[in-house]
């Protein structure tokens, strides 16, 4: 396990017992890990809006002697030998286009996403995703991407489907839900109404559970049985973007691209493509 996992795995085992003022903690510091541990226990506080104490009682929780002790392990995780800011330069340039100023944060989150997520967690997750069924449960702007998985699961010749609507209809869907079956879940900002219920009843059913998430991923109650989170880009309270997001997505469909079965069923679709046009041109 890499040493950011660890952390992130922490945070999970602790999440039932953190305050709101730790969890906006844990927040500032999934957002820019790399800022938090050049910070004090004080300036990391004052990032937050908190008071200094909050910091090292989250140290303690996440099992930590000190701040100290806590910022020293960040530090050695995230910036071992490599500049600080590895992406200031750019953010300085961007101005006041905003495309252009877009463009320098797209960079900088995609550029720091090695930070939280790893090519072993992706294969660990592809591999969760095992059986024929793959539930998808997403929320608001986070359907786009369930839609995508879904349409990109299916070619693979997994049963994709996805959970939406009304209470009552989530509810149906996830009567379908079997112990051999996997879930994926989006959320992004805050823990989106049915995650709880949904959870409840993987659990109940043993199925496996995959959550794709932004700063609110660690927090997330119940914890799923893995965990891609990482920043989005914008700011937490504002405007932010999908794209680190669907990169996460598109790496999880690579990996489980690479299974033979799953060529076997992407040659299957291009040929039933092939025979379909060709049967409308009749």
């Amino acid at each position: 396990m890499s040493q950011s996992s660890d952390l992130m795995s922490r945070i999970q085992d602790r999440a039932v017992d953190l305050t709101q003022s730790e969890e906006r903690l844990v927040a500032e510091l999934i957002k820019a890990p790399r800022d938090v541990a050049l910070l004090s226990a004080a300036a990391f506080a004052d990032r937050a809006g908190l008071h200094e104490a909050t910091c090292s009682r989250l140290a303690r929780k996440l099992g930590y002697d000190s701040y100290a002790a806590f910022r020293r392990a960040l530090q050695h995780t995230y910036l071992g030998g490599e500049p600080a800011a590895r992406m200031a330069s750019t953010l300085k340039e961007a101005g006041a286009d905003p495309l252009h100023h877009l463009i320098g944060l797209e960079i900088a989150s995609l550029s720091g996403l090695t930070d939280h997520i790893s090519a072993a967690q992706i294969a660990d997750a592809a591999d969760l995703l095992t059986g024929r069924r793959v539930f998808l449960f997403a929320h608001g702007n986070a359907c786009v991407l369930a839609e995508q998985a879904e349409r990109r699961l299916r070619r693979m010749s997994l049963d994709a489907r996805r959970l939406q609507g009304s209470a009552r209809d989530l509810a149906e869907g996830a009567l379908a839900l079997r112990g051999s079956d996997a879930v994926i879940l989006f959320a992004f900002r805050r823990q989106p109404p049915g995650y709880a219920a949904l959870m409840g009843r993987a659990a109940e059913v043993g199925a496996r559970t995959l959550v794709l998430a932004d700063e609110i991923g660690p927090v997330l109650r119940p914890a799923a049985d893995q965990i891609l989170a990482a920043p989005r880009t914008g700011v937490p309270e504002g405007f932010q973007t999908l794209t680190v997001p669907m990169l996460i997505l598109n790496a999880l469909i690579l990996a489980l691209g690479r299974r033979s079965e799953a060529l076997s069923s992407l040659s299957d679709l291009s040929r039933l493509i092939a025979a379909f046009e060709q049967d409308g041109e009749k």
